[in-house]
């Protein structure tokens, strides 16, 4: 569908939340890329556009070390071994996968791709939990990550830069991987690996691919962001298009009264039914958080302002939290952008609070206001 009804819910009152804290993560114009926590949330990672790494708590902001090694940009990063917590994974362009030990932050292991390849993305899984998939250029390339050897090289079907691999949750041996060639493809990864035995699906979404994430309670639905800020939805056991959102960014701008949507930096999966948020942001650091449903993109649920002062480029929820420490009750979460600032959120009315969030009378426009064209898509 092409996206331009609206949805036919009752208009949700946008929840408060205050800036607990902004943490300068360096000296000078260094960006924030990637934030991500370790399973049991005594520290969360922060990829930086230094070439590095730094851990805080999630809870107090408090500074716990730093891994420095890689030579070029950090694409991405994750704690993705459950049988080793302690272990950070990081990918750049530098065309290496290294593993630190966040105990001493020092680095125990390194997968070199080669000096001409570089690592856009990188997921562990498999039927036996001994993959490391990684995309790169053109390229999805597999590792037994118990003893770094290489087992797999698939470069037939994409053309292009492929930015994100994800194995499937509850589907292990399944391998999603999607490129700036404006595929999407579905791989078996049981057995040798190759083209042209183990493709088992692909999506041509139309255009580049920036982020995608699987998400209902089979996480049978998938969602596809792409570099053109479009957003659409599909089966992908089926390989069907649920819903295409090419004009997303008007139809977000549409609900609020704040500046234009100006790019989505993530979907966030609640872990509920189907119910998605796309979570968009201004060029001046405001966030909203607006549910998605195939009818449409509805007025946001949650509105950050006044953290950023730039461009948002990673959103680490916590209200999922299950667990830890008593004192993150009422923490939102962590944004970190190009401002080089990270950025804790509170949930909850405590006094005291920088006022930071912004009233729910300021979410929907009046029909009279709404713009029916937005500046095309960088």
């Amino acid at each position: 569908m092409e996206g331009t009804t609206e949805m036919e819910i009752e208009e949700p009152k946008s929840k408060k939340f205050g800036l607990k804290n902004s943490i300068q993560t360096n000296f000078g114009n260094d960006y924030v890329f990637q934030i991500v926590p370790k399973d049991d949330w005594s520290s969360v990672a922060v990829s930086l556009s230094t070439k590095a790494v730094k851990l805080y708590s999630p809870v107090t902001g408090q500074f716990q070390g730093e891994c420095k090694g890689h030579s070029d940009t950090i694409n991405q990063i994750a704690f993705s071994v459950s049988s080793s917590p302690h272990l950070l994974h990081s990918c750049s362009s530098d065309g290496t996968i290294r593993a630190w030990d966040t105990r001493n932050f020092q680095q125990v292991s390194c997968i070199d791709s080669g000096s001409s390849q570089e690592i856009f993305s990188f997921s562990f899984g498999g039927s036996n939990d001994n993959l490391l998939a990684a995309g790169a250029k053109s390229q999805v390339l597999f590792w037994d990550w118990r003893n770094g050897k290489q087992v797999a090289c698939l470069e037939e079907s994409h053309i292009e830069d492929v930015t994100q691999v994800h194995f499937v949750p509850d589907n292990r041996n399944k391998l999603l991987s999607a490129s700036v060639d404006g595929l999407m493809c579905i791989f078996n990864t049981d057995g040798d690996i190759n083209d042209d035995d183990d493709l088992e699906s692909v999506i041509n979404v139309g255009t580049s691919i920036g982020k995608v994430g699987f998400f209902g309670e089979t996480y049978q639905k998938l969602w596809c962001l792409t570099h053109i800020e479009s957003l659409s939805i599909w089966d992908w056991k089926d390989s069907r298009n649920e819903a295409n959102f090419l004009e997303a960014r008007s139809l977000a701008s549409d609900s609020w009264t704040l500046d234009h949507v100006d790019y989505f930096v993530d979907c966030h999966y609640p872990g509920e039914g189907d119910s998605l948020w796309l979570i968009g942001g201004t060029n001046a650091g405001a966030l909203g958080y607006f549910p998605v449903n195939h009818k449409g993109i509805g007025s946001p649920e949650a509105i950050l302002g006044g953290g950023h002062t730039g461009v948002v480029r990673s959103v680490l929820p916590m209200s999922s939290m299950k667990g830890g420490p008593a004192q993150s009750r009422g923490i939102f979460g962590w944004t970190g952008g190009e401002d080089g600032r990270l950025c804790c959120w509170l949930s909850d009315d405590s006094t005291g609070i920088n006022r930071s969030w912004i009233s729910s009378a300021l979410v929907k426009k009046s029909p009279k206001a709404r713009k029916k064209k937005r500046r095309t898509p960088y």
